[in-house]
């Protein structure tokens, strides 16, 4: 059982960034970089990235990218993250929001109106300037592991931002608040002829604004205390002691607890990674003992960590650029666990799940950022586990930045090329505990040669476009049979499900089997079922209309077919199988591809 230090690292990309906005990736074009480049730090560390074009294209028909046109089974559909006609944006990162220009958020029914916009600042906002590299690291404690002396001091920096005026940029309302205007509506795009949204989610921009988010929680959290050394903890849920909510959030005499989580799901409940439930469908899994739960959720780990992350675009997410419509493609790790591990928190008995349910209250929990820090703690585990694991070369991300407030209530403008190395750029790392789900490889439930006809569901053929009411069967044409050693190792096999729509107000989960005879007796950890589309509910503006706004999912694929042993079939059957939000989602269709 590995831990993190004893995973083999990559060296970096072989060309070292000139300015953290300009990289001078050998892969990309000069005139590809945005006017943001022309800024300079007076640190540059050498980062590791991925060798992809600045448009994130392809040649090959069976490459997936922003500017495919899709064949889906009963169609020709557009690419989801088409680029708006009003506002086309070649090669232009999504720009920082201007916080004087945040707006109204899109609240849920039933919520409380508030402001999710930060006070204004009268100064123009400083650049992210990184700390020396002799500045002493804050090592991020896994928050089943620490003892009394470090939750005391937890507590009281918790306690010092909950006393802070709620006008108060570093008050834990504002840092709550943070999470409510990026993701629900209040900020738009600048620097574009037309309102278009900005949106955090659904996009590479996910895993960066996270990132960030919690750099300067956690350092507002160490200057109220006069302990630049404090580190923040991490929710250790893919190892099996960390599988229960921690301790310190559900001691109610500590500032770490909160009212407004799934009372059903405290101490000694385990959590469940594939966590979905609704007043409908109960897909959660309360027959599992400890050790079947413990299994079943590292297992979804490996899913979703090795078999969904073979590539960037999987693992991060798809690219989100200047005038881009929100949400065109979360990646693996937004979907399952992080959607999960919201849902599973969140108070059923409050109108939208408050406060984790929802996620324009999930900040004003505290468990919120010990979930995100052992998310973000995900990035760089990521990073170590195969050669294609490596972060983004493309100037349209790493030039894409946001508007923060730092423990001295200055205003930052921090971009993602800031904090690409968490150790080096921004000076934290996490403490070493054991991977346990590393080598958890999925079991096929049934193998080909015992595989029988009789007990086969009678599911209706898919005829794309199609309402998601009930199991569906699809026959998806693969981009190549046989594939050899060599061509799994430079491309990944990818199934992507395109024009998924949904009122983005509702609770989404739906499940995805590969080659399954019968997906009700797949285990949920089974190889047949190779992941999960999830959605926590946010509004936007563009919830006026009836469907919202159409968004993708992607899984791969190419481990997963050398273990059913089809490697040499030229299509495969995709089962889907709503969870929640039954005949409320709607899909344009299916289609295979290549991406590396």
């Amino acid at each position: 059982m590995a831990s993190l230090s004893q995973l083999i690292t990559k060296p970096p990309c072989p060309a070292k960034r000139t300015s953290p906005a300009s990289p001078s990736c050998p892969f990309l074009p000069a005139q590809a970089r945005s006017p943001l480049s022309t800024r300079t730090h007076k640190r540059n560390p050498a980062i590791s990235c991925s060798a992809i074009n600045p448009n994130n294209q392809n040649d090959s028909d069976s490459s997936l990218n922003r500017r495919d046109v899709l064949i889906g089974l009963g169609g020709i559909y557009g690419a989801a993250a088409a680029v708006s006609t009003k506002n086309v944006a070649k090669a232009n990162p999504v720009e920082t929001p201007l916080i004087d220009k945040c707006g109204s958020a899109h609240l849920p029914e039933g919520a409380v109106p508030t402001s999710c916009c930060p006070p204004g600042s009268a100064k123009a906002p400083k650049i992210f300037t990184p700390p020396g590299l002799d500045t002493p690291l804050r090592v991020r404690p896994a928050a089943h592991l620490v003892d009394k002396a470090y939750i005391d001091k937890y507590s009281e920096a918790l306690r010092r931002m909950k006393a802070l005026p709620a006008d108060d940029p570093r008050s834990f309302r504002q840092q709550a608040m943070i999470h409510c205007a990026y993701c629900d509506g209040a900020y738009e795009q600048a620097g574009l002829p037309n309102a278009v949204e900005l949106q955090v989610h659904g996009s590479w921009l996910f895993f960066p604004f996270h990132r960030c988010y919690l750099y300067y929680f956690e350092k507002i959290l160490g200057s109220l205390i006069n302990d630049p050394t404090f580190a923040m903890p991490y929710w250790n849920w893919d190892s099996a002691a960390g599988m229960k909510m921690p301790t310190m959030y559900t001691n109610p005499r500590l500032p770490m607890f909160n009212v407004f989580r799934n009372p059903d799901h405290m101490p000694p409940k385990m959590i469940d990674l594939d966590f979905g439930d609704d007043n409908e469908h109960n897909t959660s899994h309360d027959n599992f003992s400890e050790s079947q739960m413990v299994d079943h959720n590292l297992t979804i780990m490996y899913k979703q960590m090795r078999t969904n992350s073979s590539t960037p675009e999987l693992f991060f997410g798809k690219p989100y650029k200047a005038g881009d419509p929100p949400l065109p493609g979360q990646g693996s790790i937004e979907g399952t666990p992080h959607n999960t591990v919201h849902d599973w928190v969140g108070d059923p008995l409050q109108p939208n799940h408050e406060d984790m349910g929802d996620l324009y209250s999930a900040g004003r929990d505290p468990l919120f950022y010990a979930h995100h820090s052992n998310v973000d703690r995900m990035w760089n585990i990521w990073k170590t586990l195969g050669r294609r694991n490596i972060d983004i070369c493309d100037p349209d991300w790493l030039n894409a930045s946001f508007h923060l407030y730092d423990e001295n209530a200055e205003l930052v403008q921090i971009t993602v090329a800031d904090c690409l190395d968490s150790e080096r750029q921004m000076r934290y790392k996490y403490q070493d505990v054991p991977v346990e789900w590393l080598d958890k490889k999925p079991q096929v439930t049934v193998t080909p040669k015992t595989r029988s006809l009789e007990s086969r569901p009678i599911l209706k053929e898919a005829q794309f476009p199609l309402v998601l009411d009930a199991p569906v069967r699809a026959t998806v044409k693969r981009p190549k049979t046989n594939r050899s050693n060599l061509e799994k190792k430079l491309t990944e096999e990818v199934l992507k499900i395109s024009g998924i729509k949904y009122d983005r107000n509702i609770r989404v989960k739906f499940d995805v089997f590969v080659n399954a005879n019968n997906h009700e007796t797949v285990a949920p950890a089974g190889r047949e079922f190779i992941g999960s589309f999830t959605h926590v509910p946010h509004k936007h503006k563009h919830d006026k209309m009836s469907m919202g706004i159409e968004t993708s999912t992607q899984f791969g694929l190419t481990e997963v077919i050398d273990d059913l042993g089809i490697n040499g079939n030229e299509t495969i059957e995709v089962t889907l199988v709503p969870r929640i939000g039954k005949g409320k989602v709607t899909i344009s269709g299916i289609k295979m591809g290549l991406t590396s």
